[in-house]
Formats: C-alpha cells, structure tokens, sequence
C-alpha cells in the first residue's frame, strides 16, 4: 500500500462520523470497520460536544478533519486553518464544492486553496474528480494523495466513470488514492480497490444502513477481498470461453 504523507494505513477503510442515529451507534460502526482513519468536520465537532470528541479520540486512529460545507476557496482556507489548531493536525480532507445539486468539487477553488494550504505546511487531501489535469495541478501544488470521487456525495450509485477512474489511477501510480464519495454497497467499495486505489471513504452507505456495524463490517471485507485482489493479479478479460477442463485424455466416440 502506498503510504499517506509518511504514513502506511493499517486498512483501506477510512469512515466519516455524520448522520449515525446516535454516538454509541457510531462508535460501534467504528469498531466493526477496522478503520484506520476517522473525517470530522470542525463544524459538526464544535456542535457535538465533549463526548462525541471522546469517542472519536477513544477511537485511537488517524484524524482527518475536512472542510465540508465550504464554497470558496476563502472559506476553505479559514476552515482548514481552524482545523488544524483545533485538532491539533496538519491533515486536511480540503472540499470546496462547486455545485449546490452534484456537490462536485470545484477545481478552480479546489486548486487555489491546495496551493495556499500545502505552502502553509498542511498535508492537504483534496476531495476532486477524476481529470487528470486537475491531478497533475494538485500534485503540483504539493498534494501527495488524491481523493476522487466515485459518485455523487451521499448517492451509493458506486463507481461512475470506470474508464476515467482507472486512466487517473495508471497516469499516476505512485500517488496515493482514495475514492471519497458515492459508494453505497460493499461491491462497490471492492471494485474500487480491484481497481488499484489505496482505500475508501465513505459515511451515508454505514450511517444510513438498518444496522451500521455489520454494513461497516461488510464494507470492511470487501475492500480487503478488493486489494488482495489488485495485488494478486486478476485474469484479464476474453472475448471467447476457454475451457477450464483440458480436452486431452477425452473419450471420443
């Protein structure tokens, strides 16, 4: 697995920590997954109180704070700068969205804010699409992940754009990345990671499951049958069959 700023994840699994029915259904999600990484936003934490910021430090792994919510570049900034003294971290999951209907990243202030924020010392993890372009500028910036997305943020359509997402992962494959958004079924997060990527983000698909710790469980195998997958190399695709049983040895009559 390719390492985040220095730093290898124990799993694919990164889980965000909005709309559970309540903590102690999230904390139990949490467990179920095995996730290396936790998303917050400074905005749902500083309404939340003492004891969602304990169970969420309770939980021992990574902290990924993001600016959701954010529509310019400004706000994004002043959000991330927040971030950081708040949580005490210079991870940042930077989301400046662009749509108010898709919710899709936009790139202008996607890249403006990337700039500011990695000449600023944060290790900046930007919520983008999967242009390439766009990549390269970002990687450019100083960005050393990429998070792109799947689908439409809270959508659970899964992996839209195949094609593009598999150009973006073979045009930069010492880049670490991660599809942040859109999943909705643990197929999906294991084609993802069929795919090559480094893990997964995701919230509603557990959240908003019947029961959130066995979806983030499921979630959880199915990324890791993804990436044993990726690395034991898959048979490609064939236009015919081909017999799995030799015909040497049978009888004709």
């Amino acid at each position: 697995m390719r390492d985040f700023y220095g730093v290898t994840l124990a799993t694919p699994m990164m889980l965000g920590t909005a709309r559970y029915p309540s903590p102690a259904v999230m904390e139990k999600a949490f467990r179920e997954s095995g996730a290396s990484v936790v998303t917050v936003s400074l905005r749902r934490e500083r309404g939340a109180g003492q004891a969602f910021w304990d169970i969420v430090r309770g939980l021992g792994i990574h902290l990924l704070p993001n600016t959701a919510g954010c529509h310019s570049a400004r706000e994004a900034i002043t959000t991330a700068q927040m971030a950081r003294e708040y949580f005490q971290t210079d991870w940042i999951k930077l989301e400046v969205i662009g749509h108010a209907d898709s919710l899709q990243p936009d790139p202008f202030g996607l890249l403006e804010a990337a700039e500011v924020l990695c000449a600023d010392g944060f290790k900046v993890f930007p919520y983008t699409t999967e242009d390439q372009v766009l990549a390269a500028k970002l990687i450019d910036a100083g960005c050393r992940v990429l998070m792109p997305w799947g689908a439409p943020i809270g959508s659970g359509m899964g992996l839209n754009n195949i094609h593009g997402l598999r150009s973006l992962r073979a045009a930069f494959p010492d880049v670490a990345m991660v599809i942040d958004a859109g999943l909705g079924l643990p197929s999906h997060a294991a084609q993802a990671m069929e795919l090559g990527f480094d893990a997964i983000l995701l919230n509603t698909a557990v959240a908003e499951a019947g029961d959130p710790a066995e979806m983030a469980r499921a979630f959880a195998l199915a990324a890791q049958a993804g990436a044993l997958a990726a690395v034991s190399g898959p048979m490609g695709q064939r236009d015919m069959a081909v017999p799995s049983t030799p015909v040497i040895g049978k009888a004709w009559l």
